[in-house]
Protein backbone atom coordinates (compact mmCIF):
# COMPACT_ATOMS: atom_id res chain seq x y z
CA UNK A 1 0.00 0.00 0.00
CA UNK A 2 1.66 3.44 -0.86
CA UNK A 3 1.69 6.09 2.08
CA UNK A 4 -0.55 9.00 1.53
CA UNK A 5 0.38 12.43 0.60
CA UNK A 6 -0.91 14.70 3.18
CA UNK A 7 -0.18 18.26 1.75
CA UNK A 8 2.51 19.43 -0.51
CA UNK A 9 3.83 23.21 -0.75
CA UNK A 10 6.06 25.55 -2.22
CA UNK A 11 8.78 27.24 -0.14
CA UNK A 12 9.03 31.13 0.50
CA UNK A 13 11.79 33.29 -0.98
CA UNK A 14 14.26 34.75 1.87
CA UNK A 15 17.31 35.86 0.36
CA UNK A 16 20.86 36.51 2.78
CA UNK A 17 23.15 38.99 0.58
CA UNK A 18 23.85 37.89 -2.45
CA UNK A 19 22.67 34.47 -1.24
CA UNK A 20 19.15 33.47 -3.20
CA UNK A 21 17.86 31.20 -0.85
CA UNK A 22 13.73 29.38 -0.70
CA UNK A 23 13.11 28.85 2.86
CA UNK A 24 10.99 25.42 2.85
CA UNK A 25 10.73 24.98 6.63
CA UNK A 26 8.99 25.98 8.70
CA UNK A 27 6.03 26.60 6.07
CA UNK A 28 2.08 27.51 7.15
CA UNK A 29 1.64 24.16 7.18
CA UNK A 30 4.27 22.34 9.44
CA UNK A 31 6.64 23.30 11.90
CA UNK A 32 8.82 20.38 11.52
CA UNK A 33 9.45 16.93 10.17
CA UNK A 34 10.83 14.52 13.41
CA UNK A 35 13.78 16.61 14.74
CA UNK A 36 14.23 18.88 11.16
CA UNK A 37 12.48 22.36 12.15
CA UNK A 38 14.30 24.05 9.01
CA UNK A 39 15.34 23.86 5.69
CA UNK A 40 16.93 26.47 3.28
CA UNK A 41 17.51 25.53 -0.33
CA UNK A 42 20.36 28.23 -1.93
CA UNK A 43 19.26 27.77 -5.46
CA UNK A 44 21.30 26.07 -8.44
CA UNK A 45 23.57 29.38 -9.97
CA UNK A 46 25.44 28.70 -12.64
CA UNK A 47 28.38 31.54 -12.20
CA UNK A 48 31.25 33.32 -14.53
CA UNK A 49 34.86 32.66 -14.90
CA UNK A 50 36.69 35.04 -12.71
CA UNK A 51 33.61 35.83 -10.57
CA UNK A 52 35.20 37.35 -7.39
CA UNK A 53 34.72 34.79 -4.77
CA UNK A 54 32.69 35.26 -1.27
CA UNK A 55 35.27 35.65 1.44
CA UNK A 56 34.48 34.76 4.83
CA UNK A 57 35.58 37.60 7.23
CA UNK A 58 33.24 37.48 10.08
CA UNK A 59 30.82 40.34 8.02
CA UNK A 60 28.24 36.71 8.17
CA UNK A 61 29.22 35.59 11.32
CA UNK A 62 26.20 34.44 13.31
CA UNK A 63 25.37 32.24 16.64
CA UNK A 64 23.29 29.41 16.95
CA UNK A 65 22.43 27.51 19.96
CA UNK A 66 19.78 24.37 20.50
CA UNK A 67 20.27 22.41 17.57
CA UNK A 68 22.63 21.00 14.85
CA UNK A 69 23.16 22.96 11.73
CA UNK A 70 23.67 20.41 8.38
CA UNK A 71 24.46 21.97 5.26
CA UNK A 72 24.81 19.44 1.96
CA UNK A 73 26.70 21.17 -0.79
CA UNK A 74 25.31 19.49 -3.96
CA UNK A 75 27.25 21.33 -6.31
CA UNK A 76 30.19 24.31 -4.74
CA UNK A 77 32.98 24.56 -2.34
CA UNK A 78 31.58 25.55 1.30
CA UNK A 79 34.36 27.61 3.54
CA UNK A 80 33.37 27.20 7.26
CA UNK A 81 35.09 28.80 10.58
CA UNK A 82 33.46 29.30 13.92
CA UNK A 83 34.32 30.23 17.47
CA UNK A 84 35.89 26.70 18.77
CA UNK A 85 38.58 27.11 16.39
CA UNK A 86 37.16 24.56 13.39
CA UNK A 87 37.90 25.75 9.56
CA UNK A 88 37.04 23.60 6.62
CA UNK A 89 36.01 23.22 3.08
CA UNK A 90 33.81 21.15 1.80
CA UNK A 91 33.25 20.07 -2.03
CA UNK A 92 30.74 19.19 -3.72
CA UNK A 93 28.44 16.45 -2.89
CA UNK A 94 29.62 16.74 0.83
CA UNK A 95 28.58 17.35 3.92
CA UNK A 96 29.14 19.77 7.50
CA UNK A 97 27.58 19.35 10.84
CA UNK A 98 28.12 21.47 13.61
CA UNK A 99 26.21 20.73 17.08
CA UNK A 100 25.83 24.00 18.54
CA UNK A 101 24.98 22.62 21.67
CA UNK A 102 25.46 25.54 24.27
CA UNK A 103 26.41 28.40 21.90
CA UNK A 104 28.48 29.30 19.25
CA UNK A 105 29.11 31.02 16.33
CA UNK A 106 29.99 30.89 12.58
CA UNK A 107 30.37 31.84 9.54
CA UNK A 108 30.50 30.31 5.93
CA UNK A 109 30.50 31.01 2.39
CA UNK A 110 29.85 29.15 -0.95
CA UNK A 111 31.34 29.49 -3.64
CA UNK A 112 31.76 27.49 -7.33
CA UNK A 113 34.08 24.29 -6.53
CA UNK A 114 38.09 24.44 -7.29
CA UNK A 115 38.13 20.90 -7.54
CA UNK A 116 35.37 20.67 -10.39
CA UNK A 117 35.10 24.33 -12.13
CA UNK A 118 32.00 23.39 -13.10
CA UNK A 119 30.98 27.19 -12.02
CA UNK A 120 27.90 25.76 -10.64
CA UNK A 121 26.66 25.97 -6.29
CA UNK A 122 23.45 24.29 -5.42
CA UNK A 123 23.18 23.73 -1.57
CA UNK A 124 20.67 22.90 1.23
CA UNK A 125 20.71 23.65 4.83
CA UNK A 126 18.96 22.10 7.34
CA UNK A 127 18.09 22.69 11.33
CA UNK A 128 18.14 19.45 13.25
CA UNK A 129 16.29 20.12 16.90
CA UNK A 130 18.30 18.78 19.54
CA UNK A 131 16.84 17.13 22.33
CA UNK A 132 16.61 19.20 25.94
CA UNK A 133 19.64 17.12 27.71
CA UNK A 134 21.37 18.04 24.45
CA UNK A 135 21.41 21.81 24.19
CA UNK A 136 23.35 22.34 27.33
CA UNK A 137 26.48 20.29 25.64
CA UNK A 138 29.28 21.74 24.36
CA UNK A 139 29.89 22.73 20.41
CA UNK A 140 30.96 19.92 17.92
CA UNK A 141 32.01 20.20 14.11
CA UNK A 142 32.28 17.10 11.56
CA UNK A 143 32.93 18.04 7.93
CA UNK A 144 32.34 14.94 5.75
CA UNK A 145 33.52 15.01 1.67
CA UNK A 146 31.56 13.18 -1.30
CA UNK A 147 33.65 10.06 -0.63
CA UNK A 148 32.69 9.46 3.33
CA UNK A 149 28.86 9.66 2.63
CA UNK A 150 27.41 5.92 2.61
CA UNK A 151 26.44 5.86 -1.47
CA UNK A 152 25.26 2.42 -2.83
CA UNK A 153 24.00 2.10 -6.63
CA UNK A 154 19.72 0.82 -7.01
CA UNK A 155 19.76 -1.99 -8.92
CA UNK A 156 19.16 -2.57 -12.48
CA UNK A 157 20.83 0.90 -13.22
CA UNK A 158 17.96 2.80 -11.41
CA UNK A 159 20.42 5.05 -9.90
CA UNK A 160 21.44 5.81 -6.72
CA UNK A 161 21.04 6.60 -2.77
CA UNK A 162 22.80 8.78 -0.43
CA UNK A 163 22.77 8.45 3.18
CA UNK A 164 23.51 11.88 4.81
CA UNK A 165 21.93 10.97 7.95
CA UNK A 166 20.73 7.69 9.69
CA UNK A 167 20.91 4.65 7.74
CA UNK A 168 19.42 2.79 5.00
CA UNK A 169 19.65 -0.99 4.76
CA UNK A 170 23.42 -1.51 5.75
CA UNK A 171 24.69 1.70 4.99
CA UNK A 172 25.24 4.15 7.83
CA UNK A 173 26.49 7.99 7.96
CA UNK A 174 28.94 9.20 10.19
CA UNK A 175 26.36 12.42 11.55
CA UNK A 176 25.31 11.53 14.94
CA UNK A 177 21.86 11.23 15.92
CA UNK A 178 20.22 12.24 18.86
CA UNK A 179 16.99 9.86 17.86
CA UNK A 180 16.25 7.72 14.58
CA UNK A 181 16.07 10.06 11.52
CA UNK A 182 17.27 9.99 8.16
CA UNK A 183 18.27 12.17 5.37
CA UNK A 184 18.44 10.51 2.11
CA UNK A 185 19.66 11.77 -1.59
CA UNK A 186 18.38 9.77 -4.40
CA UNK A 187 18.68 10.06 -8.03
CA UNK A 188 16.91 8.71 -10.27
CA UNK A 189 17.61 7.72 -13.89
CA UNK A 190 15.29 8.50 -16.94
CA UNK A 191 12.36 6.18 -17.21
CA UNK A 192 13.22 4.55 -13.70
CA UNK A 193 11.34 4.09 -10.46
CA UNK A 194 12.30 2.96 -7.28
CA UNK A 195 9.96 2.14 -4.20
CA UNK A 196 10.97 2.87 -0.38
CA UNK A 197 9.77 1.13 2.73
CA UNK A 198 8.52 3.56 5.05
CA UNK A 199 8.83 2.75 9.26
CA UNK A 200 5.39 3.14 11.55
CA UNK A 201 5.76 6.28 13.78
CA UNK A 202 7.76 7.68 11.96
CA UNK A 203 7.36 11.49 9.99
CA UNK A 204 8.45 11.70 6.02
CA UNK A 205 8.54 14.58 3.95
CA UNK A 206 10.51 14.91 0.22
CA UNK A 207 11.51 18.01 -1.03
CA UNK A 208 12.27 18.66 -5.16
CA UNK A 209 15.19 20.85 -5.51
CA UNK A 210 15.48 20.78 -9.22
CA UNK A 211 13.48 18.30 -11.12
CA UNK A 212 9.28 17.49 -11.50
CA UNK A 213 8.90 14.15 -9.88
CA UNK A 214 5.82 11.62 -9.78
CA UNK A 215 5.74 10.12 -6.09
CA UNK A 216 2.93 7.85 -5.36
CA UNK A 217 1.09 8.44 -9.13
CA UNK A 218 1.05 12.52 -8.45
CA UNK A 219 3.13 14.95 -10.18
CA UNK A 220 5.25 17.36 -7.91
CA UNK A 221 7.25 20.39 -9.34
CA UNK A 222 10.50 21.31 -8.68
CA UNK A 223 11.03 23.39 -5.55
CA UNK A 224 7.92 21.59 -3.90
CA UNK A 225 8.35 20.01 -0.33
CA UNK A 226 5.30 17.04 0.27
CA UNK A 227 5.07 15.53 3.72
CA UNK A 228 2.80 12.04 4.14
CA UNK A 229 0.69 11.06 6.64
CA UNK A 230 1.38 9.14 9.43
CA UNK A 231 -0.16 5.88 7.95
CA UNK A 232 2.12 2.91 7.21
CA UNK A 233 2.84 2.56 3.33
CA UNK A 234 5.64 2.47 0.58
CA UNK A 235 6.92 5.73 -0.98
CA UNK A 236 7.10 5.38 -4.55
CA UNK A 237 9.34 7.51 -6.93
CA UNK A 238 8.61 7.56 -10.60
CA UNK A 239 10.67 9.21 -13.22
CA UNK A 240 8.74 9.81 -16.12
CA UNK A 241 11.10 12.56 -17.61
CA UNK A 242 13.96 11.69 -20.24
CA UNK A 243 16.81 12.80 -17.69
CA UNK A 244 17.72 11.87 -14.47
CA UNK A 245 16.29 13.71 -11.66
CA UNK A 246 16.87 14.37 -7.65
CA UNK A 247 14.71 13.91 -4.31
CA UNK A 248 15.83 14.32 -0.88
CA UNK A 249 13.76 12.01 1.07
CA UNK A 250 13.86 13.07 5.43
CA UNK A 251 12.38 13.04 8.70
CA UNK A 252 12.36 11.09 11.84
CA UNK A 253 10.75 10.46 15.16
CA UNK A 254 8.62 13.34 16.23
CA UNK A 255 10.36 16.05 18.71
CA UNK A 256 7.98 15.39 22.09
CA UNK A 257 9.33 18.33 23.70
CA UNK A 258 8.10 22.30 23.29
CA UNK A 259 9.78 24.05 20.81
CA UNK A 260 10.15 27.89 20.62
CA UNK A 261 12.34 28.86 18.30
CA UNK A 262 13.86 33.11 17.89
CA UNK A 263 16.73 34.04 15.40
CA UNK A 264 19.25 31.81 15.45
CA UNK A 265 18.16 30.16 18.31
CA UNK A 266 15.92 26.61 18.87
CA UNK A 267 15.64 25.85 22.60
CA UNK A 268 12.28 24.59 24.79
CA UNK A 269 11.06 27.43 26.45
CA UNK A 270 10.67 31.39 25.76
CA UNK A 271 13.22 31.90 29.40
CA UNK A 272 15.77 29.95 27.37
CA UNK A 273 15.85 32.24 24.69
CA UNK A 274 16.15 35.05 26.54
CA UNK A 275 19.20 33.32 28.19
CA UNK A 276 20.37 32.06 25.06
CA UNK A 277 20.64 36.00 23.86
CA UNK A 278 22.20 36.78 27.68
CA UNK A 279 24.73 34.49 27.10
CA UNK A 280 25.52 35.54 23.00
CA UNK A 281 25.88 39.09 24.32
CA UNK A 282 28.14 38.17 27.08
CA UNK A 283 30.29 36.93 24.53
CA UNK A 284 30.48 33.05 26.23
CA UNK A 285 30.08 31.72 22.66
CA UNK A 286 33.71 32.89 21.55
CA UNK A 287 34.99 34.27 19.06
CA UNK A 288 36.07 33.34 15.82
CA UNK A 289 39.99 34.20 15.29
CA UNK A 290 40.07 34.67 11.08
CA UNK A 291 43.43 36.40 10.94
CA UNK A 292 44.47 33.04 12.88
CA UNK A 293 42.83 30.89 10.36
CA UNK A 294 43.01 32.63 7.16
Amino acid sequence: MKKKISFSTQGRRADIGEYVINRILPNRYAEAVGPFVFLDHLFPAKHSPGEPLKKVNGTGAHPHRGIATLTYILNGEADHFDSRGNHAKVNSGGAQWMKAGNGIIHDESVNVDSQTNDLLTHAMQFWVNLPAKNKAELPEYLPLQAKEIPHRELSDEKGWIKVIVGEYEKLASKIPNYSKQFLYHIHLEAGKQFSIATENGLEYAAFLPENNVVINDTEFKAGEFIEFDRSEGTIEISNKSEVAIDIILFGGEKYTESIVAQGPFVMNSEAEIVQAYRDFHAGKYGKIQFNRMN
